[in-house]
């Protein structure tokens, strides 16, 4: 996020917090009450976005994580792309002989001399 964003989301919410207030004094409600609800709806909106962020953070949704996994996928990707024939093939017999159920695994092993 850029400066100026994180200014703009600053200006919004300070904005929409005079604007529940005056909305509230409006259909109503004394100065003391509309700021304690005012004061409720932005602390409440503050959690909701910390718990959001939580939630990115413990599933690796987060900007870094995923322009690292991008980074990794590409690397793999190049390697892959460099590879022979011959070794494309020898690599996806040792993928395919991995792949195996163990018991089929155990009779080749056993079977070959």
């Amino acid at each position: 996020m850029r400066r100026i964003d994180v200014l703009g989301v600053g200006l919004a919410v300070l904005l929409g917090g005079g604007l529940v207030y005056g909305l509230l004094q409006a259909f109503g409600l004394d100065s003391i009450q509309s700021g304690i609800w005012t004061q409720a709806l932005l602390v409440g909106g503050l959690a909701v976005w910390i718990l959001s962020y939580l939630f990115r953070v413990v599933n690796h949704k987060m900007t870094y994580s995923q322009q690292v996994q991008d980074y990794k996928d590409a690397v793999l990707q190049k390697r892959l792309e460099e590879l022979t024939p011959e070794e494309l093939a020898k690599l996806q017999a040792e993928i395919e002989q991995e792949n195996q159920p163990s018991s089929d695994r155990d009779r080749q092993e056993t079977s070959t001399p």
